[in-house]
């Protein structure tokens, strides 16, 4: 197999297709989630083209045995991004599945957005790295042949910034996030001593989760709130929550039905993958209606409107406290997911470069 090739011949009948997959890291999540179920399921919708996929060298292993892996060297920033604007030859389509475009491609081109959040929410971010995300973001709207988003609530915003259409191709939950066993359950109450009662957060601890509102409304209940996720157990934690540091992929869907409720104060969101994901597991989930999400869950979670300790105290205590609430969440989150496959979403992607005459 070849591993350092910037240009790939093909040997199979049918087209030659690229992807930018430098997002790509070993089990990652997020972007990374959407780059490695993706590849997987288009591998075998594709299987009478040559597929590569240039990827930074640590993560070669997570393709999909079809999928040639053109290898970058392990970079993050400036130089990751140098790496995704080289130019790529000897393709006869190339999709960047983190927006990224080279600046020279021999064939038509694919961009998608997960989201638009360093032009909506720049007080999130670095002011340097958003004023440079901007750049790239304005660039893939400006160049790419066709445009994909993975919301209509994305799709909307690409509209408002550059007046162009977005295919829209929804994301699934990861193949981790199926239901656990109630021995499955039983044991990671035991091996992290969780509260016999508790709310979840799971995800980086940073200013758009807004993991302090759900700690306040978890005191006003006087409910455990346990943290899952980079920096849960870091200065940044709130005071009296229980932070697990960094917890194994493996162990997420008993975590997720373990609790009584599972959190995600977001102030936006572009898709809303970790909520979803959660529901897949059986968790009982209580979300902010910003962004993709009131559309993504459905009626499959508890959607919190104003974004301040009361309304959040409320919910929660719903949740938490009513038996038949909580299980008909449970119940419906399951059902919604249902509707959400990583096949459905390759077979919109592929429908998207067929109906752009990208491929015929």
């Amino acid at each position: 197999m070849r591993t350092d090739a910037t240009l790939v011949t093909s040997t199979k009948l049918g087209h030659r297709i690229g992807f930018g997959a430098l997002a790509l890291r070993p089990s990652g999540s997020g972007v990374q989630t959407y780059v490695r179920e993706l590849l997987n399921a288009l591998d075998p919708l594709l299987h009478d083209s040559a597929l590569s996929a240039t990827v930074q060298r640590d993560a070669a292993g997570e393709l999909p045995d079809g999928i040639t892996p053109l290898v970058r060297p392990v970079a993050d920033g400036i130089r990751r991004m140098l790496h995704a604007k080289a130019p790529v030859f000897g393709v006869d389509l190339f999709h960047s599945l983190d927006v990224d475009l080279p600046v020279l491609c021999s064939g038509p081109t694919v961009s998608t957005f997960h989201d638009l959040a360093v032009f909506d929410t720049p007080w999130a971010f670095d002011r340097r790295r958003a004023a440079g995300e901007r750049l790239l973001l304005r660039d893939a709207m400006r160049r790419a042949d066709v445009l994909v988003a993975v919301s209509d609530f994305t799709a909307e915003r690409i509209h408002a910034l550059c007046g162009r259409d977005a295919v829209v191709t929804p994301l699934a939950p990861a193949s981790w996030a199926t239901p656990p066993t109630a021995d499955e359950v039983r044991d990671i109450r035991e091996a992290y001593r969780l509260p016999d009662r508790f709310v979840l957060q799971v995800g980086t601890v940073e200013p758009r989760k807004d993991v302090a509102l759900v700690a306040n409304a978890c005191r006003a209940l006087d409910i455990p709130l346990v943290l899952a996720g980079a920096g849960s157990t870091g200065p940044d934690a709130p005071a009296g929550a229980i932070g697990l540091g960094y917890v194994p992929t493996a162990h997420l869907p008993a975590l997720y039905a373990a609790a009584s409720a599972v959190a995600y104060a977001s102030r936006y969101e572009g898709f809303g993958l970790p909520p979803l994901e959660a529901m897949a597991c059986g968790g009982a989930v209580v979300t902010s209606a910003v962004g993709a999400l009131p559309d993504v869950v459905d009626d499959g979670a508890l959607l919190v409107t104003d974004h301040n300790e009361n309304s959040w105290s409320a919910a929660l205590r719903v949740v938490v406290h009513d038996t038949d609430t909580a299980e008909a969440l449970r119940a419906h989150g399951r059902a919604v997911v249902a509707g959400y496959t990583w096949t459905r979403t390759a077979q919109l992607t592929v429908d998207a470069y067929r109906t752009a005459g990208l491929l015929l």
